[in-house]
């Protein structure tokens, strides 16, 4: 597996960095002032699928701003791994960093490849005291990804696996739009927190409903309004979250 250190740098100009930048919607609010600073910080990188972001207790080195796909936060039990939170385009990988922490007991890696932004974890204390707009952004997210973790932790506790799956695929399904989702069924049910055969039955009745198609690694959204009617309340929950988070971006 890749780690977060030794992924690529794009071969990028300024203006491609900042390309990345307003694609990132948690960043892209900020003041040009601010957007100046901050981009000194911050490298271009890919995110090829599976990269390991940081692993569990040990140093978080990064923190990663994604632009395009999705990094998955994950614990590890004795039973298996279960997803704990998904990090798209609204929001960034690293908060224990936030937070006074050097690692963390989830690890974090790449779900969807895509590309973003990456920035040294020694450099935040500096960029938050000279850009108090982006400080005042990075702990917004904070409390929404907690809200999230919370939210999720109820599902995974009350709502079937059907409903889970399509709010899974929802959240998806926001942070990569219209594209293809690529996914094998392995790695649906260890993000479910369940084994393979109970995914092929829930994505199943789901494929069958004409919600989605599943064929050869790769689902596709055919019925949005279908999928969010098989997901439970928690989707909506969610949903309403970003829009608060990016509704703030003014305020």
């Amino acid at each position: 597996m890749i780690t977060a250190d030794a992924v690529t740098t794009m071969p990028a100009s300024r203006e491609d960095a900042a390309g990345l930048f307003v694609a990132n919607t948690l960043l892209a609010p900020l003041p040009a002032e601010e957007r100046a600073r901050l981009l000194e910080s911050l490298n271009p990188v890919e995110l090829p699928l599976e990269l390991s972001v940081y692993r569990a207790n040990e140093r978080i080195t990064h923190l990663f701003f994604p632009s395009r796909g999705i990094i998955s936060i994950v614990a590890d039990l004795d039973r298996g791994t279960v997803e704990v939170g998904t990090v798209g385009c609204e929001g960034m990988v690293g908060l224990p960093v936030l937070l006074r922490e050097k690692s963390s007991s989830t690890r974090a890696f790449v779900q969807v490849a895509g590309a973003g932004l990456r920035m040294p974890a020694g450099e935040l204390r500096r960029c938050l005291a000279e850009n108090p707009a982006f400080e005042e952004r990075l702990f917004r997210y904070a409390k929404h990804f907690m809200d999230e973790v919370m939210q999720s932790v109820a599902c995974n506790r009350h709502h079937s696996l059907e409903e889970r799956c399509a709010r899974w695929l929802l959240m998806c399904h926001d942070r990569v739009g219209d594209e293809p989702i690529a996914l094998r069924q392995s790695f649906l049910a260890e993000m479910l927190g369940v084994h393979r055969p109970s995914v092929t039955l829930a994505a199943g009745a789901l494929q069958r409903a004409g919600f989605i198609r599943y064929t050869r690694g790769k689902i596709t959204i055919l019925d949005r309004a279908g999928l969010e009617s098989a997901s439970c309340p928690c989707y909506g929950v969610s949903a309403r979250g970003h829009a608060r988070l990016r509704d703030q971006a003014g305020s």
